[in-house]
């Protein structure tokens, strides 16, 4: 079997996103063992100038949905950035995967060669066929975000290592 946009896409969102509900599981575990509301953990930064864990966790979710959207030639769900708990959080990562493994491999077809245009905050959108954008933008992107997600909760005690993150 050949890799496809499919199978380089939605596969690796899914695995990564169980894992981060296992790190919430795990932080809200560590939290109750040591009697403080886990609630403190959705503002989390390294440093003062980074966004914290909640939007970390937003960015990453709206990069996979995101992602598939564009690769299959749908409209971008549009969902509202609230979350106020780990429950919060875990229900937009389930919502996520369930979004992605909604989406038909067959309408990934020619993906790779669609043009994928993402509009920016001040100048020109940026633009990309479809493999360069998965490649070389969602994918990146969307590690940078929960390896920071990663990196915040084990910072603050989770117990958390490298299985973790792989899976």
């Amino acid at each position: 079997m050949s890799l496809t946009m499919h199978s380089a896409s939605v596969p690796v969102f899914v695995r990564q996103l169980g894992c981060l509900l296992t790190w919430l599981d795990k932080a809200e575990q560590h939290a109750q063992a040591r009697k403080f509301d886990p609630v403190n953990y959705l503002g989390l930064r390294l440093a003062p100038d980074m966004l914290p864990l909640t939007r970390q966790i937003q960015i990453a979710t709206d990069g996979a949905k995101g992602c598939v959207a564009r690769l299959a030639g749908l409209e971008v769900p549009k969902w509202d950035d609230n979350e106020a708990t780990l429950d919060d959080l875990r229900a937009r990562v389930r919502k996520t995967i369930d979004y992605v493994q909604s989406v038909p491999a067959a309408q990934f077809e020619g993906s790779e060669d669609r043009v994928v245009v993402l509009p920016v905050r001040s100048g020109e959108p940026l633009r990309f066929d479809g493999e360069s954008y998965l490649k070389h933008f969602v994918l990146p992107n969307f590690f940078f975000h929960v390896t920071t997600t990663y990196a915040l909760l084990r910072h603050a005690g989770v117990e958390l290592g490298k299985r973790d993150f792989l899976g």
